[in-house]
């Protein structure tokens, strides 16, 4: 089956597109449903994945709402590209490393035509950079698997203000900052989501 590409304009409910998502592995299962690569923003919400710890809530007067999800707490919300995907392994390798070093792989090629170096870390699961010899993190991955179907997806700051993830452990990751595509090179990103969904498509053909 082909892919459908999906690009919304404007801010998406974190609650509609999960039940979308669901909604779309439930019918890729029964083969009636296109893969789907789905580009979006989403109002400010804090996310919690299956490995989270209450401990990593810094300003207990936030809400947090727990997913299905794998990894632990984050923040999405404007100026952040949220990059969601529903991909069938059944029709391909059923090899969950082999997809998370796509998605790695994608996302590094996409940032490198941008002039920013980037790598994934084996031990804490994302896309990083050095700034001033200092690891920040760029990309956040949180992935789910259902009967060898892949879904939910990564996010990565563009122009986002990092003053809410002063208020979690972002991540569960103590000692390293998260930063921003804009604070790293101040340019034009518009173009920057067409780079994704590229590269993301020739390294699921490939």
């Amino acid at each position: 089956m082909s892919i459908e590409i999906k690009k919304s304009i404007k801010p998406v409910n974190y609650f509609d597109a999960i039940d979308f998502l669901e909604k779309r592995v439930t019918k890729i299962n029964i083969n009636d449903a296109n893969e789907l690569i789905w580009i979006l923003e989403h109002p400010s919400i804090f996310t919690a994945g299956t490995s989270f710890n209450e401990n990593d809530i810094l300003d207990k007067s936030i809400k947090v709402v727990k997913t299905s999800r794998g990894g632990k707490i984050t923040w999405h919300g404007p100026g952040q590209l949220v990059c969601y995907f529903v991909i069938n392994l059944n029709n391909r390798k059923k090899d969950i490393r082999k997809f998370l070093n796509i998605i790695e792989n994608s996302i590094i090629t996409s940032l490198k035509k941008f002039g920013i170096s980037s790598y994934s870390d084996r031990k804490n699961i994302g896309i990083w950079t050095k700034i001033n010899n200092k690891e920040k993190k760029i990309g956040a991955i949180g992935i789910r698997v259902k009967k060898w179907i892949a879904y939910h997806g990564f996010s990565i700051n563009i122009t986002s203000s990092m003053s809410n993830y002063k208020k979690i452990i972002p991540c569960g990751i103590k000692d390293k900052e998260i930063t921003s595509l804009k604070k790293i090179n101040n340019q034009n990103y518009n173009k920057f989501s067409q780079e994704i969904i590229k590269n993301l498509l020739f390294n699921l053909r490939n």
